[in-house]
C-alpha cells in the first residue's frame, strides 16, 4: 500500500511546472528568432558591421550554422512537447544541448569572437549553455517523476 501512495504522488505535477514550461518555450522561440535574423541578413545589414564583425560572420562554417538550427528547433519543439507533457521533450533538449556545445565550441575554441566582442561576448553564450543543461535536468526530473505521456 505504501508503494501506490508512493507512486501517486510521484505523479503529482507541481504548480509551477506549467510557469517553468511557458518561460522555456518564450527563451526557445527567442532563440528561433536569432537564429531566423541570422539566416535573414542581407549584404546591406553586414556592410554596417565592423570589420572585425563582418570576418566573423563570414567565416561561420556550415557545420556550425547547422548546429545553430539544430539547437534552437530541437529546444523550441522540445519546449512544446514539454508543456504538452511529453516524453519526446527528452530526447529533443538532449539534441538542443549536443547542438549548443557543438556551436559553442566554434564560437569559443575555432573563432575570434572573444577578440571581436570581449568578455561581455561570453555572457549570452554561456546563459544558452546552462539553460540548455537545466532544461535537460528539467526534463530528466520529468521523466524519472512520470509526468510525461
Amino acid at each position: 500500500m505504501s508503494e501506490d501512495i508512493q507512486t501517486s504522488e510521484v505523479n503529482v505535477i507541481p504548480s509551477w511546472f506549467r510557469v517553468a514550461a511557458i518561460l522555456a518555450l518564450v527563451w526557445n522561440l527567442l532563440g528561433v528568432m536569432a537564429f531566423v535574423s541570422h539566416i535573414m541578413i542581407t549584404p546591406e545589414m553586414i556592410a554596417e558591421l565592423s570589420q572585425k564583425e563582418q570576418a566573423l560572420y563570414d567565416s561561420v562554417p556550415l557545420w556550425a550554422t547547422i548546429a545553430f538550427t539544430v539547437a534552437v528547433f530541437a529546444g523550441a519543439l522540445g519546449s512544446i512537447a514539454l508543456l504538452m507533457k511529453k516524453s519526446i521533450c527528452y530526447p529533443l533538449f538532449i539534441a538542443s544541448l549536443v547542438a549548443v556545445l557543438v556551436q559553442m565550441f566554434h564560437s569559443f575554441i575555432m573563432s575570434n569572437s572573444y577578440e571581436v566582442y570581449g568578455p561581455g561576448g561570453t555572457i549570452m553564450p554561456l546563459m544558452v549553455i546552462v539553460i540548455a543543461l537545466i532544461l535537460v535536468r528539467f526534463a530528466a526530473k520529468g521523466k524519472k517523476n512520470n509526468w510525461f505521456s
